[in-house]
């Protein structure tokens, strides 16, 4: 291909126009320099050495001018071809510019899904395969936040360096936007080992500590790789392969790689299908509060209920919150899913016996929201149900995000007469920090020690310890998972006040809760509460 088709057609076109009169003249007096040249040099010199008549001004005069035009046009080609060449450079910039990334000098996504086309054209003429590796930086959102977006740059800039350093020759490598590079790779496909290693090279290397203008940056990195002998297709598709495993091997645990697997799609197929199905459940009342009940551990009698979400799909039936919370965090619905679910179980709840209270665990996600107290204070308003009957419960792991914020809700739902709990103790960071820094009104011991302490001594020691230090700090303890009398039997005698789990029951719908709380004369009355029953077991 000519070098000046990539000029601009417009500079292009007038470089030529320009270029091509001045090679036209100048060919033509040179032609015309070497056909009457020769005859008219020879009769000048023949008069003026005498040896013929005068000498014929009008002769000389048209060499000069022959002379002379060559010069020009000839002076005029050299200055427009440095034209065409500066507008070749020029293009050549263009084109490199429009290909690469300016903070990092790899390939763009458009030059990336270009160029590997070609390689996976030229692999399957020679039997080989492309592999196609994904690289997102874990955490990155992180460093911009603590320190800048000038540090964050520099950080891309150097990991792009790092992998340079650890890839062999002839690897595409491209930035594709944010934290997120590719890297694109022929190898023999009975030899799959190579690329392999090659990934665990590169999460090793992104895992070493970075030095950046005397700041030390600790990054890691989550790699997905697919190959065009598995995943057939456009380099699109192997690219959305790569993608896919990427982010299986963050879900793992992040900062390691994994190659694509077709269970991976699925999984996502079913996620998508369940995020959408959620969007449409929670304004349509599908997710719907179930309670379980908390009871005395001195005398068996029932002190509250725990309010948990379950999502009644109308195809596929329960669904259980394992599956749909998660999705509800990840895609910010958990603060809707939450004050949905809040306003059903105080409108459930506000006609039970006074003494029975609710318990309701916030995400940590909601923790973020400033505005958060106001918002449960106004469901309260609108459903009538008491303040001092609502617990709130707090994870332990959601303290450690931003605990002046923490702090700031919990004074302010405290401040209505709203009880705080902290849920899950022993499993987060700091415990003793934590309630040392929050006014807590009770503690939960997770369940996970709760129904190890029949066969784990350590267990029993954990669970004890955090008896008496909520017994020291006048903080009453609930235990979570019941699930046998031995359990039950070993946390009265180590001085739990409150439990709950199986043993007592499955968590029940509010209909069912209705009539449970019937049986045991533990509901209002009144025309009010009577409407409600009936309403609920419609």
């Amino acid at each position: 291909m000519d070098d000046s088709a990539i000029l601009p057609p417009a500079a292009r076109g007038s470089a030529e126009q320009r270029a091509t009169p001045a090679g036209l003249i100048t060919v033509a007096a040179i032609a015309l320099f070497v056909a009457l040249g020769g005859a008219a040099i020879a009769t000048v010199l023949r008069q003026v050495f005498g040896t013929s008549g005068g000498i014929d001004r009008t002769l000389v005069v048209a060499l000069a001018l022959n002379v002379a035009l060559i010069l020009i046009g000839w002076r005029r080609h050299r200055q427009l071809v440095e034209i065409l060449g500066n507008q070749f450079a020029a293009g050549e910039r263009a084109r490199r510019l429009s290909a690469t990334d300016p903070l990092t000098g790899f390939l763009n996504r458009r030059a990336l899904v270009e160029q590997s086309a070609t390689m996976l054209l030229d692999a399957q003429r020679r039997h080989r395969a492309v592999a196609m590796l994904m690289i997102d930086l874990d955490r990155f959102k992180t460093i911009n936040d603590l320190y800048d977006h000038a540090t964050g740059d520099a950080l891309l800039a150097r990991v792009a360096k790092e992998i340079s350093a650890e890839i062999p020759h002839g690897v595409l490598t491209a930035r594709l936007g944010g934290d997120e590079f590719a890297c694109a790779l022929v190898f023999d496909p009975r030899d799959a080992e190579t690329v392999q290693r090659i990934a665990d090279r590169l999460v090793s290397r992104l895992a070493r500590p970075l030095e950046l203008n005397g700041t030390t940056v600790h990054i890691s990195a989550s790699i997905g790789i697919a190959r065009s002998d598995f995943e057939r297709g456009s380099v699109d598709t192997l690219m959305r392969a790569a993608d896919i495993a990427m982010y299986a091997a963050k879900d793992a645990g992040r900062n390691r790689c994994g190659w694509f697997d077709p269970a991976m799609a699925r999984a996502l197929h079913a996620r998508n299908e369940l995020e959408n199905g959620l969007r449409t459940a929670i304004p349509a009342g599908q997710v719907v509060p179930f309670f379980e009940q908390q009871v005395d551990l001195a005398n068996g009698h029932v002190l509250g209920f725990e309010v948990l979400a379950r999502w009644e799909h109308p195809v596929h039936g329960p669904i259980p919150p394992e599956r749909f919370i998660p999705i509800a965090e990840q895609t910010g619905m958990i603060a809707e899913l939450s004050m949905t679910l809040m306003r059903q179980a105080f409108q459930a709840a506000r006609d039970w016996d006074p003494s029975l209270t609710l318990a309701i665990n916030i995400s940590p996600v909601q923790l973020r929201d400033a505005w958060l107290p106001q918002k449960i204070i106004k469901l309260l308003l609108e459903t009538g149900f008491p303040a001092h009957r609502l617990e709130i419960e707090i994870t332990e792991s959601a303290l450690f995000e931003n605990l002046p914020l923490a702090q700031s809700i919990v004074g302010s739902l405290k401040n209505q007469g709203i009880r705080v709990a902290l849920d899950d103790f022993g499993t987060g960071y700091s415990s003793l920090g934590h309630l040392r820094a929050l006014p807590f009104d009770r503690i939960k011991i997770d369940r996970s020690f709760v129904q190890s302490i029949a066969e784990s001594n350590d267990c029993a020691a954990i669970v004890g310890a955090v008896a008496s230090l909520g017994a020291s700090l006048n903080l009453p303890v609930t235990a979570e998972g019941v699930e046998d009398m031995e359990i039950e039997g070993r946390l009265r005698a180590l001085g739990c006040a409150r439990a709950q789990g199986y043993l007592y029951g499955r968590p029940m719908s509010a209909a069912n809760t209705r009539r449970l709380l019937a049986e045991r004369r533990l509901l209002g009355t009144g025309p009010a509460a009577q409407n409600l029953h009936e309403r609920l077991a419609s």
